[in-house]
């Protein structure tokens, strides 16, 4: 079992900066994945960025590339998303998510692949 515990969400004017945290508890060293991921309400749930444990490598969707930036504190266990030029359509609310899955069918950002969930942080970006 992994518990996962996002904060940092808020209220911004467009053109401002949050960092968005994601503590892990648990069993998390069989941990492959971890990614960002984000819903409005009336639309489904999208992928935005994933972190590889094993090699730290990032991938982020067009839409935030350039602006959102994934890190890791490794000791703490501790995931990080560094959004910075918001715009009023980031406004969602943001989940967490890991995944132990060695083999992904479906893509690297689909919610399918992925094993454990926080509750989520939101984000509102005012124009």
């Amino acid at each position: 079992q992994v518990q996962l515990v996002e904060s940092g969400g808020g209220s911004v004017p467009a053109g401002g900066s949050l960092r968005l945290s994601c503590e892990a508890s648990g069993d998390t060293s069989g941990v492959i994945w971890m990614g960002w991921f984000r819903q409005s309400p009336g639309k489904e749930r999208e992928g935005v960025a994933r972190f590889s444990t094993r090699t730290e490598g990032t991938f982020y969707i067009d839409s935030v590339q350039g602006r959102f930036t994934v890190s890791r504190d490794r000791a703490k266990n501790m995931l990080f998303l560094q959004m910075n030029s918001l715009v009023p359509d980031d406004t969602a609310m943001y989940y967490c998510a890991a995944s132990f899955r060695t083999t992904l069918v479906h893509g690297l950002l689909d919610v399918r692949e992925y094993d454990y969930w926080g509750q989520g942080t939101q984000v509102t970006v005012s124009s």
